[in-house]
């Protein structure tokens, strides 16, 4: 494959239209061509034809090919996902014509709320990148305010603790600005913001057949439920930039399935989160008032090993954390074997519960970044803080 990008490239040496964008695009298509995606002789027409689009208009219009399979290997050269094995398994809904111009909001919010419905498919999780317009020269694309497309409120309280998830704290405070009032529980699912650059946020609230959820029992402690834990079925990422071949959609939303530990170990354990590790451990009985006695090992363990049965349990995709990283070890074999690297970032990659059993624990990592790719936006709420 490296023999032919080579010869391909000494074929269309001739330059696009002057720019990063002309430069990304070629690289788009000489990179599927490699991949043997395209005919080696269809790669001259058709870089000719963008080269014509950049001239007349300063942008151009991918075709289904090159939207479909430059997202797919957008996510493989993500370094923070694990899940990569199933890049090739990547759906794509062209939504470039959907709501493409200001004022567009609510058939951009249906949109949103259908990509929902479709990556939940019953509880058979599907991997799905809905494409929504693309940003131009003259007009910036359409972006959300939200981490995901499904997350819970934060509710800062008088004496400094937060009722629900402490990580949306500042996007509830700036949607609670605009006028949303939630129920006050700890899984209030907070309304999409959706925004053109140079307008007014919109509040759309997801109706509740678009957030399925799962409550959180265990196999062994009939007393887990009376905790009333929950958590929505699955991620859904939205405040990326999918950069392909020279454009910028601000508005992609990724769905996959979630690995136990995610929730388990992190979304309700973590200090800094829901942090109910302290409650499972008092009904686990466990000695919390010395580290010595690993408690919180011990009711983390629980905890991810109830996640993981409640979602069997629901019949809604989960992978466990040892799945999950040896399918990551025969993807990065896999990419080797193909003459690719395989750009990790070790920290993400690593599970957050047992990770020294797990085979990435020894290997190490490049987290370089590669065109194309997702990029995080910029936090648009004038408070600043975060919401992942």
């Amino acid at each position: 494959m490296k023999t032919s990008r080579v010869c391909i490239q000494q074929e269309t040496s001739l330059p696009l239209h002057a720019g990063p964008a002309a430069a990304e695009a070629e690289d788009l298509v000489l990179q599927l061509a490699a991949e043997e995606h395209l005919p080696p002789d269809a790669v001259k027409p058709r870089i000719g034809e963008i080269r014509a689009e950049l001239d007349a208009t300063g942008t151009y219009w991918q075709n289904s090919d090159e939207l479909r399979l430059g997202a797919r290997i957008a996510w493989r050269n993500n370094p923070q996902c694990i899940g990569k094995f199933y890049w090739k398994g990547l759906e794509t809904r062209d939504c470039r014509d959907v709501g493409a111009s200001p004022g567009d909001e609510g058939v951009v919010f249906e949109a949103l709320v259908d990509h929902l419905r479709s990556a939940w498919n019953g509880g058979k999780v599907r991997l799905l990148l809905s494409v929504f317009t693309p940003s131009r020269p003259d007009r910036p694309g359409p972006r959300v305010w939200n981490g995901q497309l499904i997350r819970y409120a934060g509710y800062r309280q008088h004496d400094g603790t937060v009722l629900g998830d402490p990580e949306t704290v500042d996007l509830t405070e700036a949607v609670v600005r605009l006028g949303w009032r939630g129920q006050g529980t700890e899984y209030d699912v907070l309304p999409l913001v959706i925004q053109w650059p140079g307008r007014e946020p919109r509040l759309f609230d997801l109706p509740q057949d678009a957030v399925p959820e799962v409550r959180i029992s265990h196999p062994d402690y009939a007393w887990f439920e009376q905790l009333g834990l929950r958590w929505h079925a699955f991620p859904t990422i939205s405040n990326q930039v999918l950069e392909l071949g020279g454009l910028r959609y601000p508005l992609a939303p990724f769905s996959a399935w979630y690995t136990c530990t995610e929730i388990g170990a992190r979304n309700l354990s973590d200090t800094n989160r829901y942090d109910k590790l302290p409650q499972v451990a008092q009904r686990m009985g466990l000695d919390t008032t010395r580290d010595r006695t690993l408690w919180r090992d011990r009711a983390l363990l629980e905890l991810t090993s109830a996640v993981l049965h409640s979602y069997d349990q629901a019949g809604v995709t989960i992978i466990d954390h040892h799945f999950a990283t040896k399918q990551f070890v025969r993807h990065e074999e896999r990419e080797h074997k193909s003459g690719r690297g395989c750009p990790a970032d070790w920290s993400a990659i690593v599970p957050a519960t047992s990770g020294s059993t797990t085979p990435v624990w020894q290997r190490r990592y490049e987290p370089t970044r590669t065109l194309p790719n997702f990029t995080p936006h910029p936090v648009p709420w004038p408070s600043g803080g975060g919401e992942g």
